[in-house]
């Protein structure tokens, strides 16, 4: 199972900022590999959308909050590969519809929701048996992607990244920073920034999925992981949260580097290098990847959100 899409270009960042770091920054664009079905989100997908094939699902299930980009994409690849797929929505229904619940039904997506309670309980066996009492056999693929599948599409990102020291990525849930520590060689190192407030318990939950993985007998590399670690200092209050600054610095790094910038993840990632890059915390010659892994479509919700629209 493939996906038409694009290979994702590798571009140079240049200013004032790299070059008095003294360091070698590019971003691979992961966000215009495909228009709909972009990003990490494919990568997440993949392994899932091939499983549910070869086992004669026709419906795929799957949970996300109402911006959520990885319920854009699963409708979206649901559409495309001839899927069933039902989202269930953390929150109520909320009418008219924001635009990636509206995109979402528009490509035949059926959405149900969940107070945010019984939300919480979205990995528990009790709450899948009742969705699949409810609407059948279904394939279930966990929020965000956050599974073995997915840690396995995420380990082909690395492909086009042979050639740098650093990279640098956002992390919600730690999915893809599994999948990519699992694919670098051990002289490469990962950073990952994440997006939620007082996500300290993330480092364990990666170091679970990562050994997981390893024992899952799914393939691997023949080498040890490649060292990791956690910056937690760029999430500007929480998930989904932004201010008037990192509105700015996406709008200016924009403008600079023809480069859009999504406000909930790789905007505070790129703030984060940028800021550290001006401390000196990466060592002069040091060549860095940042990962775009996508998600602009919220940007459309975001915006209105802070309107008041």
């Amino acid at each position: 199972m493939s996906l038409p899409f694009f290979p994702p270009l590798t571009q140079k960042i240049e200013n004032e900022i790299t070059r008095s770091a003294g360091v070698d920054l590019s971003v691979l664009r992961l966000d215009s590999m495909h228009q709909l079905v972009n990003g990490n989100k494919w990568f997440k997908l993949k392994y899932n959308l091939r499983e549910a094939h070869q086992q004669n699902y026709s419906t795929i299930l799957t949970f996300g909050g109402a911006y959520s980009n990885h319920i854009f994409a699963t409708a979206a690849a649901g559409n495309l590969f001839g899927f069933r797929t039902i989202g269930v929505i953390r929150g109520h229904e909320s009418l008219p519809l924001n635009p990636t619940l509206s995109f979402a039904v528009q490509q035949g997506m059926q959405l149900v929701y969940l107070n945010r309670e019984s939300y919480r309980n979205n990995h528990s066996i009790q709450l899948h048996g009742e969705l699949k009492q409810a609407f059948g056999d279904l394939f279930i693929i966990p929020e965000g992607g956050s599974n073995l599948n997915g840690v396995r599409g995420c380990m082909e990102i690395v492909g086009y990244a042979d050639a740098f020291d650093t990279i640098c990525l956002a992390c919600g849930t730690g999915t893809t920073l599994a999948g990519i520590v699992l694919s670098l060689n051990p002289e490469q190192r990962v950073i990952g920034f994440p997006v939620l407030k007082n996500a300290e318990f993330l480092a364990q939950e990666i170091h679970n999925l990562i050994q997981k993985y390893l024992d899952s007998g799914l393939p691997a590399p023949s080498y040890s992981p490649t060292g990791w670690e956690l910056i937690y200092d760029y999430h500007f209050g929480g998930y989904a949260k932004v201010n008037d600054h990192l509105l700015m610095f996406s709008q200016e790094f924009q403008n600079s580097h023809h480069i859009q910038l999504d406000y909930v993840y790789t905007a505070k990632m790129f703030y984060g290098v940028m800021n550290l890059l001006q401390q000196g915390v990466f060592p002069r010659g040091d060549r860095i990847l940042l990962l775009h892994t996508g998600g602009l479509q919220g940007n459309i919700g975001m915006e209105q959100r802070l309107k008041g629209g």
